[in-house]
């Protein structure tokens, strides 16, 4: 990383930091879902059989769901320099696009770090009052394993932060955090689902984001259960972060121009 993204970073660490949003639906919104869900565990005959609530399982996928607003906040913080005058200028400066993609993209890693620390010590704290076991090690490893869905939703918020107003970019990350959720098996278990909607399921990237989270926190490392999926997620990560970098220099290129 350059001292010019470096600094960049840390400009816009600052910005977030001012801005109350970011604690609401980066930082609380996730702790109070899992808490909603929690009790709605509770209330659950355990003669059903359904585990998707209970919290070991239901921690990895509030992970997932958190970064989905992440992305949400990646794509405002984007869409707020751009409706000023702000990136116009810096346009001007030697920064790169990859100076720009990697100064807005690492703050967001960051917040989804602290994100996923802050939901995982509060899924602790509620195995301890349910009595669900859920080990120490296993939240730690999760907490770096799902750093690759973090940079995919963060690469996606970008993205449509670049292409798109302040007014349609956050509808269209609405509309992922929707399929996200739903299509990822967040709430409700894909593999029991079968037929037609476990098969688009698995045709996205989302699927395999919570899979990871979820693994990840049971030290499931098996090839279809973690390593597998890990790929997936590896390689999207990979291909959105490359989008994310040639498609704001290529808005970057236009308005110069």
């Amino acid at each position: 990383m350059t001292y010019r993204a470096l600094n960049f970073t840390k400009r816009n660490l600052k910005e977030m930091s001012r801005d109350s949003l970011s604690y609401i639906f980066c930082v609380a919104f996730p702790i109070v879902m899992l808490v909603i869900m929690s009790i709605v565990n509770s209330s659950i005959p355990k003669e059903s059989g359904m585990t998707i609530f209970r919290i070991d399982n239901l921690a990895g996928g509030i992970a997932v769901f958190g970064q989905t607003f992440v992305m949400l906040f990646a794509a405002l913080n984007v869409t707020k320099d751009r409706s000023g005058s702000f990136l116009v200028r810096l346009f001007a400066s030697p920064m790169k696009s990859g100076d720009f993609t990697a100064g807005y993209i690492l703050p967001m890693l960051i917040v989804a770090f602290v994100q996923v620390v802050i939901s995982f010590a509060a899924a602790k704290v509620t195995a301890l009052v349910t009595g669900t076991e859920l080990e120490i090690a296993g939240l730690a490893f999760a907490a770096f394993a799902v750093l690759p869905s973090a940079l995919m939703f963060t690469s996606i918020g970008f993205i449509f932060g670049t292409l798109f107003n302040e007014k349609s970019a956050p509808g269209l990350c609405s509309i992922i955090i929707s399929l996200g959720s739903f299509l990822g098996g967040i709430w409700f278990d894909v593999d029991r689902t079968g037929g037609a909607m476990e098969k688009i399921c698995r045709c996205t990237p989302f699927y395999y984001a919570t899979k990871v989270a979820r693994a990840a926190i049971h030290l499931d490392l098996g090839k279809e259960t973690f390593l597998f999926p890990m790929l997936i997620v590896l390689g999207t990560a990979a291909v959105m972060t490359f989008l994310a970098c040639f498609v704001f220099g290529k808005r970057m290129r236009a308005d110069l121009s």
